[in-house]
């Protein structure tokens, strides 16, 4: 696994742990595993970015920090992956799940108008908010578990691989 490349970006875990604003949270940011780049961690840490990403909520960061301590996921690539529903991609994102909740709640879903404003959502509120949570909770559940699945699978490919390598180094 690039290892180099994280630990480069990552922050160091005494700085946060000694942070003024942190410290009410005691010892709950002392576990290894927050900051620890290991196989389970990270791919811990895939999952719970992804399924808050996809949690149409505000203060996104502050579910997949409290997510990443309770599953002990490493936190900074956890909350990091929130950013990839960012203001760019947030309709576009919201629009899939829409869609994709409207397809499992099987109703139709509402055509938008070319000029969307901020007035015909909260007018399209009362119809729009259950296959939009739907389709936001299931398309975070699956992409967290393909995550999940797909680095655990890549992570013990690099390792097997970087042996071969070394035997034939070896040889």
């Amino acid at each position: 696994m690039p290892r180099r490349l994280f630990k480069r970006y990552m922050p160091d875990p005494s700085s946060i742990r000694e942070h003024k604003s942190l410290r009410f949270l005691g010892t709950l940011l002392h576990d290894p595993n927050l900051w620890h780049l290991n196989r389970h961690s990270v791919a811990r840490a895939m999952a719970v970015g992804l399924f808050a990403a996809f949690i149409p909520i505000p203060f996104q960061m502050l579910l997949a920090a409290v997510l990443s301590i309770s599953v002990r996921a490493n936190m900074p690539i956890a909350v990091s992956l929130v950013w990839l529903t960012n203001p760019i991609t947030m309709p576009f994102v919201f629009v899939g799940t829409y869609l994709t909740g409207a397809w499992l709640m099987n109703v139709p879903p509402r055509s938008l108008p070319d000029n969307l404003t901020w007035e015909w959502i909260s007018g399209q509120l009362s119809t729009l908010w259950q296959p939009f949570l739907l389709g936001s909770v299931v398309c975070g559940v699956l992409l967290a578990a393909l995550a999940y699945c797909l680095t655990m699978l890549y992570w013990r490919w690099w390792v097997a691989h970087q042996w071969k390598k070394r035997k034939q180094r070896r040889t």
